[in-house]
């Protein structure tokens, strides 16, 4: 059995097309799936009730104590001894490609992958500041992904689109990125991550400071707070693999427009890193609350 979570805000909209692009993946008579929408507005269900007439469509009521907190009950919910089947995460303001599923089943086949990932892709427009930041920095974590998988090294997964093997775990720590403390709860029992970088998943970004701010301090936060939960992960998300990584500008950069952007992208990165340690520091931790600080410019339809 295929699970697909789909976790939502308020966004009717924008997670109907996300359910839509899942259900296109499979044929009519196709059982062996389900989609399951996890959102705490009972508005979102009623909408879809009355947009969707499938059903393999689910809806589960975050109790909005957190999405991390909603995904550790619906792993224990959908927990299954069969190892071959999988749970699928995505977001509601996010949509997946056409062969999306498809990609990340073929890493399963691998008896010893655990945990999958796939490829983020900007819906940004290149030729704005913002958008380049996007674009860049979501080819550098391609990049990245893509040796340490062919080194057959630890990597995280992104939280717009991974997957895990059902019936390893039940539960993770709240009080972190679920997207780096899952894929490694897999590694330290005996799996692999795979990366499908052929399953894309289309995220719109901040186009403004404010906005750019909050999301990045906000996912700061989360990744440092490993240090505390799991001390011997191996990070691949962090400042200093950021700075090691720097000399990407010179593949990247398509014009004098897009260097000057990306060099302004340095100064921005060390200030917020500097903005979520200082705050660490003074017991301001990262909480998981869903979504307490939005970012009115990441929502697409909504």
């Amino acid at each position: 059995m295929i699970s697909i979570i789909i976790t939502s805000y308020k966004e009717p909209n924008a997670t109907l097309r996300a359910v839509n692009t899942f259900l296109k993946q499979f044929s009519k008579n196709d059982t062996n799936f389900r989609i399951i929408v996890c959102d705490p507005f009972p508005e979102v269900k009623d909408f879809l009730r009355k947009n969707l007439k499938d059903k393999r469509v689910g809806f589960f009521l975050d109790p909005g104590e957190g999405k991390s907190y909603a995904l550790n009950l619906l792993i224990d919910k959908l927990y299954s001894n069969n190892k071959r089947d999988v749970l699928i995460f995505t977001d509601g303001d996010v949509f997946v490609s056409e062969n999306a599923v498809s990609e990340i089943l073929k890493q399963f086949e691998d008896t010893e992958i655990g945990a999958v990932t796939g490829k983020p892709v900007s819906l940004d427009n290149r030729n704005t500041k913002y958008g380049t930041w996007s674009h860049f920095l979501f080819s550098g974590i391609d990049r990245v992904r893509k040796k340490l998988s062919r080194q057959k090294n630890f990597f995280e997964c992104s939280g717009y689109l991974f997957a895990i093997r059902n019936g390893v775990i039940r539960e993770f720590p709240l009080d972190t990125s679920e997207d780096s403390i899952i894929p490694h709860l897999f590694w330290k029992k005996g799996f692999k991550i795979g990366y499908a970088d052929k399953a894309e998943v289309y995220v719109k970004n901040p186009d403004n400071w404010k906005d750019w701010h909050t999301q990045k301090i906000r996912n700061i936060k989360g990744h440092e707070n490993l240090n505390k939960i799991a001390p011997d992960l191996p990070r691949t998300k962090s400042f200093w693999n950021e700075a090691k990584h720097a000399f990407h500008i010179f593949r990247f950069s398509k014009s004098f427009k897009e260097f000057f952007y990306v060099l302004q992208l340095y100064f921005a990165r060390t200030y917020i890193y500097q903005k979520a340690f200082k705050d660490l520091k003074k017991q301001e931790v990262y909480s998981d609350g869903w979504r307490e600080q939005e970012t009115p410019s990441t929502k697409t339809l909504d």
